[in-house]
């Protein structure tokens, strides 16, 4: 840290690097990587305790342009290389930026395994449906009949939910947040860091080039009011231009339906409110979708458990199971031999 960023609170800036940043203009990650920078200031995030871990694709650009340590690593990969940076220094304040491609597809075995086990890190996965870096091929989350080079005539698959996914896998924070909306990424993105434990934060990113408007149908700020709902511990989940609109349980069914407040004898009372540490409650946000349905904003899910580096630290801190020659541990308890 330097005298300045010691003397005085720092400043988004303090934390930008001098590389020329090198994203298409008008790309989504710009807006992420301003968040990014504002949320290190507020934090006061030490830069030499931060590392950024990224994978391959666009997104993977971060860490040059964070002055932090970083690891800009092989495709998929990202999670297993924090987790070993993560291990070796405890201490660490790691982050994980991966693509819906690097992450869900050659990556997802791996996420998989570092949600699972409850890794202290924040995960921050831009979801733009597509391969913007290989030039526009479909990707995991892209959605049924999306045309690209790799599927000319649209694709036939059902896409992958990244947060039902991370809910599955057995995370313990689960966010979402929209690029362009920094009052609420900011926000989202600062209670993923105070989690201790694996914090999960899908990022809708646009990417004006290959995939343009394909979050329009609740991102766009002419329906957001009425196709976002933000979730908020302890708090009703209302929408709407004119806070009309509500989120309930479909009486005797454990299925979400929207309503209209003060009509057809739907009051207060009736307004399901958001317990974000209720799964399956998270489980039936993450599975809404437009046009029938408002997406789920927010923190969906936060139940924090004790993180594996912790848990692994306390244990090898207890000292080995046995000490003595390799040898003799190596042949002793069940051993057998191979006779020719």
């Amino acid at each position: 840290m330097t005298a300045a960023m010691a003397a005085v609170k720092p400043s988004p800036k303090d934390y930008a690097s001098d590389q020329e940043i090198r994203w298409c203009p008008g790309c989504g990650d710009y807006a992420i990587l301003k968040a990014v920078l504002k949320t290190l200031a507020d934090v006061e995030a030490k830069p030499e305790q931060t590392v950024f871990v990224s994978g391959i694709g666009c997104a993977a650009r971060f860490p040059y342009y964070i002055s932090t340590y970083g690891f800009h690593t092989i495709h998929g990969r990202a999670p297993a290389v924090a987790t070993g940076v993560k291990l070796a220094n405890p201490d660490l304040d790691v982050w994980v930026v991966s693509g819906d491609g690097d992450a869900l597809s050659i990556g997802g075995n791996h996420l998989l395994h570092l949600l699972r086990r409850n890794l202290d890190v924040q995960f921050l996965l831009f979801n733009n449906e597509i391969y913007g870096l290989t030039k526009g091929q479909y990707s995991p989350t892209s959605h049924a009949g999306t045309r690209t080079p790799s599927s000319p005539t649209g694709s036939v698959e059902s896409p992958v939910s990244a947060t039902a996914f991370a809910l599955g896998a057995g995370a313990r924070f689960v966010a979402r947040a929209i690029d362009t909306a920094q009052a609420h990424l900011l926000a989202v993105l600062k209670q993923a860091h105070g989690h201790r434990g694996a914090s999960f934060v899908e990022i809708f990113q646009n990417c004006l080039v290959y995939n343009d408007g394909v979050h329009d149908a609740f991102a766009d700020r002419s329906v957001a009011a009425e196709m976002q709902v933000l979730a908020e511990h302890g708090q009703p989940l209302v929408f709407g231009k004119d806070r009309d609109k509500a989120l309930r349980l479909v009486p005797g069914q454990l299925t979400l339906e929207t309503v209209s407040i003060g009509r057809d004898g739907v009051g207060e009372e009736d307004i399901l409110v958001h317990d974000q540490t209720n799964r399956a409650l998270a489980g039936l946000l993450a599975a809404m979708q437009p046009p029938a349905m408002p997406v789920a904003l927010g923190v969906l899910y936060c139940d924090p458990a004790l993180s594996y580096d912790h848990a692994v630290t306390a244990q090898t801190s207890a000292g080995p199971a046995r000490t003595g020659d390799l040898s003799e541990i190596m042949r002793a308890g069940s051993t057998w031999t191979v006779k020719g």
